[in-house]
């Protein structure tokens, strides 16, 4: 039905709208159009845990290098892309480290302890895809890092995810973006080979819209083989109202029902959806934000199927109220209040400043009681602006989580702190 649904619309846009531009007819050619970068991620990450769970640390070094080719000449481009990844473990966590919230260097199969003797001091991954292009249609096939609302890769941690299959991207109407594709391995971002998330396959189908400069839509769809089916919709408005001043409306919804194969029981069912309300004015932002959880189980996403998970990415999750906690549990209402800064218009480009509240409650806890979380979310960005060290970033993260006995109990969270910094340099190769 989906599928339908989507082709009726790109029919409509396709008739409304004119072609864009040849993007093959303009290849400059496979070397000359090339392009090579490292990235060194510095990453740590603490979780001090309140009550029965044990607290989790981890802090290494990572090198991300990746090349993207251009296409060859010619109505079919030919062009490869490669990325190599490299992490060294500088701290285990003395007995912390191997949580699946953290994850950055996996513990050995079978060790149920966070025993830091267990996991690897480095490890190395690497990845290449084919890739061929008609007029602005591109089709790839390989080790790729997909980003759409439906198979998000997960690059918040020390190393990337990345996906093996086949990825079809068209461009060929001006302002719309289809995609199609199906994956049948995953690479966890904490260990090596490009199948040790144990995902069986992954079909994916969609597409994005702009329809003015200010207003446009996405509606994805995603089937992931013995696990679930799940449906993405997507609105962003941005309405100026003044020189240095503007509302930007988001809403973000998900649609998921579980296969028998994957539940236990008849709890299949899920939608959740997010809308923020952001008010921008000078150099200071003002959001609220409200999600919203229905159906008999919370929303299912991320981590991977040979450990119980979903498979298709730590990312998708496109709603308003997802930091430390997704807020994303059966039944859960959840507020957000969020202000942001940038001291770019105090005299200190490059600096920026969140903080964010969310409250969530009537969390379904299955027979201990209408559960509560809140969270106090707060981040400082820097980016050097120029230099030898330009585009050095240093990110300052903290979280504080805290929930109700209810909750506690179902253990469907836990009360805890937490502090992630994150010190970037990009270098630029080619």
């Amino acid at each position: 039905m989906l599928k339908t649904r989507i082709s009726l619309i790109a029919l409509g846009l396709m008739a409304a709208t004119q072609a864009s531009a040849n993007d093959q007819a303009s290849s400059k050619g496979f070397i000359e159009d090339s392009s090579a970068s490292l990235l060194l991620r510095n990453a740590f990450i603490n979780r001090d845990k309140k009550h029965d769970t044990q607290d989790q640390r981890e802090w290494g070094q990572a090198f991300i290098g990746k090349f993207s080719s251009g296409f060859t000449q010619g109505t079919v481009g030919v062009g490869v892309d490669a990325f190599g990844l490299y992490a060294v473990r500088l701290d285990g966590g003395k007995g912390h480290n191997g949580g699946a919230g953290i994850d950055f260097f996996k513990p050995a199969d079978g060790d149920t302890e966070l025993n830091p003797q267990n996991s690897p001091h480095n490890l190395a991954r690497g990845g290449a895809a084919v890739k061929f292009r008609v007029s602005n249609t591109v089709l790839k096939y390989g080790d790729q890092m997909p980003e759409l609302p439906v198979l998000q890769y997960d690059d918040g941690r020390l190393l990337p995810e990345s996906y093996t299959g086949t990825l079809i991207t068209s461009k060929e109407i001006q302002g719309l973006e289809l995609n199609a594709g199906r994956f049948t391995q995953e690479a966890r971002k904490s260990a090596e080979g490009r199948d040790s998330g144990g995902l069986k396959s992954i079909n994916v189908f969609g597409g994005s819209y702009k329809f003015t400069e200010n207003l446009s839509a996405s509606l994805y769809g995603s089937d992931v083989e013995d696990v679930l089916k799940k449906q993405y919709l997507g609105v962003n408005y941005v309405h100026p109202l003044a020189s240095d001043q503007s509302l930007t409306l988001d809403f973000n919804g998900y649609k998921t029902k579980l296969d028998r194969e994957f539940a236990t029981d008849d709890r299949r069912d899920n939608t959740i959806w997010s809308l923020a309300a952001t008010y921008g004015f000078g150099a200071h932002s003002v959001t609220i934000a409200h999600q919203r959880s229905t159906g008999n189980t919370g929303y299912n996403y991320g981590f991977y199927q040979n450990a119980g998970g979903v498979g298709d990415g730590g990312s998708t999750i496109y709603l308003a109220n997802s930091y430390w906690s997704d807020f994303n549990n059966e039944d859960e209402r959840s507020w957000q209040l969020a202000y942001g800064l940038d001291f770019g218009a105090f005299g200190v480009p490059g600096l920026t400043y969140k903080v964010a509240y969310v409250r969530g409650d009537h969390i379904n806890t299955r027979g201990f009681g209408e559960g509560e979380e809140r969270e106090i979310f707060n981040q400082f960005k820097y980016v050097v602006q120029e230099g030898p060290a330009k585009d050095l970033s240093i990110k300052l993260r903290s979280s504080f989580l805290r929930t109700d006995t209810s909750m506690r109990q179902a253990e469907l969270n836990d009360d805890g702190n937490e502090v992630r910094v994150f010190v970037e340099y990009p270098i630029s190769i080619l």
